[in-house]
């Protein structure tokens, strides 16, 4: 199975959500388009994510983190074909923009160029990635952790678990937005809760031997 980090971030940098009716309708647009079917783009933010969805799909969605201007995930195409990955960020980009732009009554671009799409090569980067995309909301609060100098840990770990829009709560043994997501194969490797603590408070604490051109961005 070939696992792909996706990112791609707001024009100019620009935010690409403005309130939680937003991000809710970009974690629904993860569900609706997800699907190897025409999928209606309605405008509507309102609704949430029904059932975990089986058939049809384009990728697993093995996890995720949307932050104000972008967005990261980690996913592997059905059958290894790339052309479903291609398809469903596709479908995610253009059926987002649209309603972001219907919303605020906006025209052109709402990202910023071609989304990026990293293939994981090998463990190191693989045992890595969900840790990065996990704490990225840690840049609102925590602007040192990717150096390893966090001191308050425990604050650090507490503003993650209050940060709705990733799937780290999910993976923490509380339900957030299990219906997105494909856990077998990172529960396999994140492990416990208590496990998962105290490879953040390593990440926190000292400086990961990984740069972020090797594998992150």
């Amino acid at each position: 199975m070939d696992f792909y980090h996706v990112l791609n971030r707001g024009v100019e940098k620009r935010n690409i959500v403005m309130h939680d009716d937003d991000r809710m309708r970009f974690i629904r647009s993860l569900y609706m388009f997800n699907d190897a079917r025409p999928v209606h783009n309605a405008s509507s933010s309102k609704g949430t994510v029904r059932k975990k969805r089986t058939e049809n799909l384009l990728v697993h969605i093995h996890a995720w983190c949307l932050m104000d201007n972008h967005y990261h995930l980690l996913l592997s195409p059905v059958n290894d074909k790339i052309e479903n990955l291609s398809l469903f960020i596709k479908k995610l980009n253009g059926g987002y923009a649209k309603f972001f732009n219907e919303k605020y009554d906006r025209s052109g671009y709402l990202w910023q160029g071609k989304t990026k799409k990293i293939l994981i090569k090998n463990d190191a980067q693989f045992l890595y990635i969900p840790y990065y995309i996990h704490l990225n909301p840690l840049d609102y609060s925590h602007k040192n952790w990717r150096n390893g100098s966090v001191k308050n840990t425990t604050r650090a770990i507490k503003t993650l678990h209050d940060y709705r829009w990733s799937s780290f709560n999910d993976y923490s043994g509380k339900n957030n937005f299990p219906s997105l997501l494909s856990m077998k194969a990172l529960t396999k490797i994140l492990g416990t809760t208590k496990k998962q603590t105290a490879t953040i408070k390593d990440i926190l604490q000292k400086s990961y031997p990984l740069k972020n051109s090797d594998v992150l961005e």
